[in-house]
């Protein structure tokens, strides 16, 4: 006598797969990334996810359809090494930029020969005797059109950190870390210049300089330093800025790098610290005669 218990185990797989596809014919599964996006926003509202289980869900849908070209620092933004600049040179552009890897060049900029770390510059220090490129590590080399998926499985399996990008005629575009590409999923990665809205964005420093940032808007550093910026603003018959940041870059020409200088209503403005082409913090000094601020900085 056969076992009955196969007919009815295959009885019920197939009323399972019939329930299955009536409740997909009832409720069709998302077709695209928007659709699939709406959905996590009704899990949400539903409880089923979180709000930071969404976003970082959300950040993974998009991050498919994005390239290196699409996230990668330009190249007029890198910041680079020359094989031939000397030790202190070389240790001074490592300390003012605070990154802890290089892309390093060879004559033109669009040769780089190899990435240094910054850890292994000290090596120098220790051994003077040694040549610095034995310390560069290979330089990554991937297209714009790099998806950040098939870059990211890159970074893991091959332990890199930083690539350079490349366009289609084969010049350097920019460059792009592991860093970018998770703060695609996570969102921004904070670091020791970022500080909660709340916090405040005038503090004062032990040289009686004070570190600004680049959000504040024009009137509470005018307030705060004794200047009218909005005058100097109006004198160079231009477009209209709410914030410090956006009048310096103005002012200044192009996208500003850290290190760089600018003097504006009798103060100076040294860039501490950027991000995506926009200044996050500025060191600001009276040009002349140092006085204090009208409003001490918290």
């Amino acid at each position: 006598m056969s076992d009955p218990h196969p007919a009815r185990t295959t009885e019920r797989e197939d009323k399972r797969s019939f329930l299955q596809k009536l409740a997909e014919f009832i409720h069709p599964g998302p077709d695209s990334a928007d659709e699939l996006i709406e959905t996590l926003a009704e899990a949400e509202g539903n409880h089923i996810i979180n709000a930071e289980s969404r976003l970082m869900l959300e950040g993974v849908i998009r991050m498919a359809e994005m390239t290196a070209g699409d996230v990668m620092v330009a190249a007029p933004r890198m910041d680079l090494l020359s094989i031939d600049d000397p030790f202190d040179e070389l240790l001074h552009q490592v300390i003012e930029t605070a990154h802890s890897r290089f892309p390093v060049y060879e004559g033109e900029k669009e040769n780089v020969i190899g990435i240094l770390l910054a850890k292994d510059l000290l090596k120098l220090q220790r051994a003077p005797q040694l040549n610095i490129r034995t310390l560069l590590r290979p330089a990554v080399f991937v297209p714009e059109s790099k998806g950040l998926n098939d870059l990211l499985r890159q970074f893991r399996d091959n332990r890199n950190h930083l690539a350079i990008v490349i366009d289609e005629f084969g010049r350097t575009a920019g460059l792009i870390t592991i860093e970018d590409v998770l703060e695609q999923i996570v969102g921004e990665i904070e670091d020791e210049f970022d500080i909660a809205d709340d916090e405040g964005d005038i503090f004062g420093l032990p040289d009686r300089s004070f570190r600004v940032s680049g959000d504040t808007s024009l009137e509470r550093v005018s307030e705060a330093f004794g200047v009218n910026l909005q005058e100097a603003r109006e004198e160079t018959d231009g477009p209209d800025f709410d914030t410090i940041g956006g009048l310096i870059a103005h002012e200044m020409g192009h996208v500003p790098r850290r290190g760089e200088k600018h003097l504006l209503a009798g103060l100076q403005f040294v860039v501490l610290h950027t991000r995506a082409g926009a200044v996050r913090w500025f060191k600001v000094s009276q040009a002349s005669p140092p006085v204090s601020p009208h409003q001490s900085a918290a």
